[in-house]
């Protein structure tokens, strides 16, 4: 049986009158990739955040690793990892600097370097944040979760912008990450990225759940109520023919 490693029951946000996350229930099992997908405005943010106590909720019960979040958040806070964006970074510093920095903010003993190997820039070790192209300051962004040594880690929308190459090199970091043991909850608005890279997904619409499933399941019983796709699919796609050609290796500017 799959140990459930945060449990979200009945939980509720508003803003005055309105209703951004309308008495939600879910549960994450420990070591999955766990995504929580939606158009904007359906609630992903206020809900990671509210589980992330970066947020106050409204009423609900939240339990991490055994911590409920009313009575025990600093120590949720030291267990999970969040992804910066990149205005949380001082653009003049290097990465071994930044990572030094962060690593005494969490009171935390580091080998930087190890940490940039993980996410492949080694080579970037001396260059400044600010000289970094996108794809590498989303890594560089990643590897800043891991200094604590998070059991659970939080990325939302971490490949947004950046090009196919650099998309699925981040697939493959992410993979990593779990296979060495963390669990990832993910949001995203690319359906292929979702697909190829979570367990289970919770898809959200204006504050409520209206699926949960593995992403098999869910295409399964869309395809079960006779749902046909209007153009015939292929066994490649253009994004596939976009790396073929280009090469399979990440480069970047």
């Amino acid at each position: 049986m799959q140990k459930t490693i945060i449990s979200v029951k009945n939980l509720q946000k508003n803003y005055g009158t309105f209703e951004a996350v309308k008495d939600i229930s879910f549960e994450v099992y420990q070591g999955e990739i766990f995504g929580l997908l939606g158009p904007n405005g359906a609630g992903k943010s206020t809900t990671l955040e509210i589980i992330e106590t970066l947020r106050e909720k409204t009423s609900g019960e939240i339990i991490v690793d055994g911590i409920n979040l009313d009575t025990e958040p600093d120590k949720i806070k030291r267990i999970i990892g969040v992804q910066l964006q990149s205005s949380g970074f001082y653009p003049g510093l290097t990465l071994v600097e930044l990572i030094n920095l962060f690593a005494g903010l969490y009171n935390q003993q580091v080998k930087p370097m190890e940490l940039l190997h993980l996410v492949n820039l080694d080579d970037k070790a001396k260059s400044k944040y600010k000289e970094l192209s996108g794809g590498q300051k989303q890594r560089f962004s990643i590897a800043t979760t891991l200094i604590n040594q998070p059991k659970i880690v939080f990325l939302d929308e971490p490949t947004t912008g950046l090009d196919p190459q650099a998309r699925r090199n981040l697939w493959e970091l992410i993979k990593n990450i779990r296979s060495k043991g963390a669990t990832v909850i993910i949001t995203t608005h690319y359906m292929d990225e979702a697909e190829q890279l979570c367990d289970r997904i919770a898809i959200l619409d204006e504050g409520k759940i209206i699926a949960l499933a593995s992403p098999d399941k869910l295409i399964d019983d869309l395809v079960a109520t006779g749902f046909e796709r209007p153009k015939q699919v292929k066994v490649a796609n253009l994004e596939d023919v976009f790396i073929n050609l280009t090469g399979k290796e990440i480069r970047e500017e």
